[in-house]
């Protein structure tokens, strides 16, 4: 199966190119999709050899909530700059101010094409301090004597990062919960949907005991009780929990591979159908030059009489 990259790689092969040490600055105005809508801006506004890399991200707001400014300031220190309009974050690099090294270099362009899953970090980074916290709470107490607080866990995190769906994040003192609705709209998605999903929920019956627990149902998790939006009964809702970088791109992992699976079924029966039409060409009766000549099966010739 295939696993997708965290990184943009289109930043990052643009990066490469202009660090090369034989390149010659150029100017560009590149707009760049991602996954779940976000869009990358990379430009030489204001000169060749300084280029800009914006981030717009839909849930943005709600990842400064989490602490992603601190989390990017971290990552980037020196090559933010105020955002450029239309866009929430976005970092400069002067192609004449790089670091000397090759690894450097490299690292600096691994670091930027991540700017996406850094941002995306952050509510899980304090998801996993507060497990933290709980855990050096929770062994001062007996299950039974600890507080409330400790037993039911911290607050839930609620990223919405496209239309409709939503990743939810829940640290506790034994385990970080993560749990992603998501929407089928057609009904070979939803069979589709079903069938990998319980293949996640199957795994650990089947003697993988490293799996991580996933639950998928089409009602709210407990852990969920009390949030706002949350939608109830509906065939194309899912929830899919995990107990727990690889699960920020569990959403679009798994649609890529449901629609891979489409495609190629549909594949199949093109080629069956194509197979099926060669059948019937080879099983028609070849026409005669002469009108009344006919064949017998081992391939001789006679003429009928009308």
């Amino acid at each position: 199966m295939l696993l997708l990259d965290y990184q943009n790689v289109l930043i990052e092969s643009l990066l490469r190119d202009r660090f090369a040490p034989d390149a010659t600055p150029t100017s560009i105005d590149q707009v760049v999709s991602d996954f779940d809508n976000v869009t990358f801006h990379i430009s030489t506004p204001t000169s060749k050899t300084q280029i800009l890399v914006s981030l717009a991200i839909k849930c943005y707001p709600e990842l400064v909530k989490y602490g992603a400014q601190q989390v990017l300031e971290r990552e980037y220190a020196s090559y933010i700059v105020e955002p450029e309009s239309g866009y929430d974050f976005s970092v400069q690099l002067d192609l004449e101010q790089l670091p000397e090294s090759r690894e450097e270099k490299d690292d600096l362009v691994r670091r930027v094409s991540l700017l996406k899953r850094n941002a995306m970090a952050a509510p899980f980074e304090q998801a996993f301090d507060e497990f933290a916290s709980l855990q050096e709470q929770a062994k001062q107490y007996t299950s039974e004597s600890a507080p409330q607080g400790v037993r039911e866990g911290g607050e839930v995190r609620a990223i919405h990062y496209r239309e409709e769906e939503a990743i939810y994040i829940k640290a506790s003192h034994d385990r970080v919960t993560v749990i992603f609705s998501t929407v089928f709209r057609e009904e070979t998605d939803r069979v589709f949907g079903k069938v990998f999903l319980q293949e996640f929920v199957d795994a650990r019956k089947r003697g993988v005991q490293n799996a991580p627990q996933v639950l998928q149902s089409n009602e709210p998790p407990l852990e969920l009780q009390g949030q706002p939006g949350l939608a109830k009964g509906k065939g194309e809702i899912s929830y899919i929990t995990f107990v727990i970088s690889h699960i920020q791109t569990f959403r679009d992992y798994f649609h890529y591979h449901i629609k891979a699976s489409k495609a190629y079924i549909h594949s199949r029966m093109r080629r069956r159908t194509a197979d099926f039409l060669q059948v019937l060409r080879r099983a028609r009766p070849e026409e005669t030059a002469e009108k009344g000549e006919r064949k017998t099966a081992s391939g001789r010739t006679f003429r009928v009489q009308g």
